[in-house]
């Protein structure tokens, strides 16, 4: 009961800041832009080792990431270039947090760490490629258990828990696998299209 009432005003509060935002006028990739430069804030407070403040810098950022869609549709001004552009925005934003902790963990000489980092960045950039390349060859690719939303919230725990190193792993380890998941399944998907296509 309690979380219902937690859920319902936070979506009541959502709601009214969409309406507000669509009332303004304003262009809802201006708004995906915003949520991109509190990204590169928060990136700059890894780098920093305020790791608390970053979380809480990810959360505003989120606000915007979670309202531009929204705004568009409200507004009418859904376009292709629209979603597209907050795809790549969503890329620089992932990025862009993952070089400000190579960056601190580089400081202070946990060259593990740094290794680490990578390895997540590289699993977080192809869990999207491996998508949008299947989606050429089959229908969907949306299997796997570490998409964006996942990792921003893993994001945020890490940061104003201090338990960033496990969150590390677990983004390093889940989306590597969520990447060999999408292969197989699109192997899977494209050999069975292709046997449908045989003439019989």
């Amino acid at each position: 009961m309690l979380t219902r009432k937690i859920g319902d005003t936070l979506k009541y509060v959502l709601d009214a800041i969409v309406r507000g935002f669509a009332a303004s006028g304003i262009n809802p990739n201006f708004l995906t832009f915003i949520g991109f430069a509190i990204n590169c804030l928060a990136a700059y407070l890894f780098a920093s080792g305020y790791f608390r403040w970053a979380g809480a810098t990810i959360i505003l950022a989120g606000l915007f990431d979670m309202t531009d869609g929204r705004v568009a549709r409200l507004s009418k001004r859904v376009t292709a270039f629209g979603g597209f552009y907050d795809s790549v925005m969503d890329r620089y934003s992932d990025l862009s947090l993952l070089i400000g902790l190579l960056i601190y963990y580089g400081r202070i000489n946990r060259y593990f760490y740094v290794v680490l980092v990578a390895v997540a960045m590289i699993g977080s950039v192809m869990v999207s490629y491996t998508r949008a390349r299947a989606e050429n060859l089959i229908p969907t690719c949306k299997v796997g258990f570490l998409e964006r939303p996942e990792r921003v919230v893993l994001f945020i725990i890490g940061a104003l828990f201090d338990r960033m190193a496990p969150v590390l792993w677990l983004i390093a380890v889940l989306s590597n696998i969520t990447v060999v998941h999408r292969i197989l399944y699109t192997r899977q998907e494209a050999r069975r299209l292709a046997s449908e296509q045989v003439p019989s």
